[in-house]
C-alpha cells in the first residue's frame, strides 16, 4: 500500500459490539498494540505520561501512533478544532498523522446539548468517527498511545466515556494518579471499577509527583495495596519541581501583561528562557529585599516603588549571578523614566500589567502549568523520567 492510498480497514469488530449501534459498520484495526492512558483526576499527569511514553518508546525504536478521541481544551489548527495536547504531541514529535485523525471528537460548549437532543443519530456517528480515526492513527505503527480526557467516567454524558472508548478500541488501560498511598489507591479503585464494569483490563498504574524522599516507601506500600485490588504498579515518578514551573511567557499570558524589557541574551527564547521558581510581593523595605534576590525569583510590585527598584538595580550591578528572573510592575504604574532606563541595562525581564499586586500573585500561584512545544528542557526531562522509572518492557509485555 502506498502512502497516498486509504488506510487499511479490518473486518468489523464483533467482540466489543454489543449494544453499540453502528459499530459493526465501522472499520477498526485490531492488530496493532495499543494502550489507553487515563487518570484519576484532572492534572494528575496524564499528558505528561503520554508525552513521556511516546518519546521513550520512540527512542527504543518503535514507530508510535497517537490519538486523543475526545478533545475538550480546543485550539484551531489547519481549520480543525483539535485538543491542545494533540497539537503538543504532533509538534514535538512530528507524528505524521493528519491532525484531525488524532483528535476526532471536538467537545465545544454546545456539544453535549446537541448530542442529548438526538443521541440515536449522533451516537453511531461518533462511534464511526472514533473507529475510523483510530484506524488512520494506527496505520503502519508499532504501537498506539490513546490519551483519555481525565478519569474513567469523563464523557459519560454523551456515551463516550474514557472507559467506553477504551473498550470500543479494544485497548487495555493504565491509570495515572498523584503520588501517595491512601488517597491515590482509593481513587484508583473507583476508576478501576468502572473500567472493569465496561470490560477493560487495567494493565497497571503509574504514580506521579511523588516526593523523591518518599519514593521507595510509596513504591513498597502503594504497590502492596494495589496488588490487593488486582493492579500492577508499573512505576513511581518522583516530583520534579521544574516541570511545574511556568516560564515568563506563560505568566504574561496568564495575567494579560505586556513585555516592557526582554534581555538580548534571551531574545530568541520564548518567555526569555526563564522559569519562575519563587514569587515575591514587593511589600518590604529596600534593605529587606536583598534577602529575596536570586535566580528565578519573580518580584511583583507597583511601578512607583522606586526604592525597591533601586535596590534591585544596585544588586544587579554588584553581583555576578542573577538577582531576579523578572519584575512585574502592577497597577498600570511605571517608574520614572530614569529608573526604567536603568532597568533596561540589566538582565532582568520587566513586565507591566494594570492588575493589582495581590491579584497578580494569586493568579500566578494558582496557574495550571501545561507543557508547551517550546519547552524543550521539560520535554527532555519528561522522557528521561519515564525511561528511568517505568518498566517499559513489562508494560509492553502486558499489551
Amino acid at each position: 500500500m502506498t502512502p497516498t492510498e486509504e488506510p487499511r480497514t479490518t473486518q468489523p469488530l464483533t467482540r466489543f459490539a454489543e449494544n453499540v449501534p453502528g459499530l459493526l459498520d465501522s472499520p477498526l484495526n485490531k492488530t496493532t498494540p495499543r494502550i489507553f492512558v487515563a487518570a484519576t483526576r484532572q492534572n494528575d499527569g496524564k499528558t505528561t505520561t503520554s508525552l513521556g511514553l511516546y518519546g521513550a518508546l520512540r527512542n527504543l525504536g518503535y514507530n508510535v501512533g497517537y490519538i486523543k478521541p475526545v478533545a475538550q481544551r480546543l485550539i484551531e489548527v489547519g481549520g480543525f478544532s483539535v485538543d491542545e495536547d494533540t497539537q503538543l504531541i504532533n509538534t514535538v514529535y512530528d507524528v505524521n498523522i493528519p491532525i484531525e485523525a488524532m483528535s476526532p471528537i471536538a467537545v465545544d460548549s454546545s456539544f453535549t446539548r446537541r448530542y442529548l437532543d438526538d443521541p440515536d443519530k449522533l451516537h453511531p456517528e461518533i462511534i464511526d468517527r472514533v473507529c475510523r480515526a483510530f484506524d488512520r492513527s494506527s496505520y503502519e505503527k508499532d504501537i498506539v498511545i490513546i490519551e483519555g480526557s481525565g478519569h474513567a467516567g469523563v464523557g459519560s454524558v454523551f456515551d463516550c466515556s474514557n472507559a467506553q472508548n477504551a473498550r470500543l478500541l479494544g485497548s487495555k488501560c493504565i491509570i495515572v494518579a498523584s503520588g501517595g498511598i491512601g488517597k491515590p489507591v482509593d481513587e484508583i479503585a473507583i476508576n478501576k471499577a468502572l473500567f472493569d464494569q465496561t470490560g477493560v483490563e487495567c494493565a497497571g498504574v503509574i504514580l506521579n509527583k511523588v516526593i523523591p524522599e518518599r519514593a521507595e516507601l510509596v513504591r513498597d506500600y502503594a504497590g502492596r495495596s494495589l496488588a490487593r485490588i488486582g493492579v500492577k504498579l508499573l512505576g513511581v515518578l518522583p516530583l520534579r519541581c521544574r516541570l511545574a514551573r511556568p516560564n515568563l511567557a506563560q505568566v504574561v499570558q496568564e495575567i494579560g501583561g505586556e513585555w516592557l524589557h526582554r534581555p538580548e541574551r534571551n531574545a530568541d527564547e520564548p518567555g526569555g528562557g526563564e522559569r519562575v521558581k519563587r514569587v515575591i510581593m514587593g511589600a518590604m523595605s529596600p534593605i529587606s529585599i536583598s534577602s529575596y534576590l536570586g535566580e528565578g525569583v519573580l518580584f511583583i510590585l507597583p511601578g512607583d516603588r522606586d526604592d525597591l527598584l533601586y535596590s534591585i538595580i544596585a544588586s544587579a550591578g554588584l553581583q555576578n549571578g542573577a538577582v531576579a528572573g523578572g519584575i512585574i510592575l502592577t497597577n498600570s504604574l511605571l517608574p520614572h523614566e530614569r529608573v526604567m532606563n536603568m532597568l533596561r541595562q540589566t538582565d532582568i525581564h520587566i513586565i507591566g500589567t494594570n492588575a493589582e499586586s495581590f491579584a497578580v500573585t494569586t493568579k500566578i500561584n494558582n496557574m495550571i502549568v501545561k507543557t508547551q512545544p517550546e519547552d524543550t528542557d521539560k520535554i527532555t526531562a519528561i522522557e528521561q523520567l519515564i525511561q528511568d522509572n517505568i518498566d517499559l518492557k513489562d508494560l509492553l509485555a502486558r499489551l
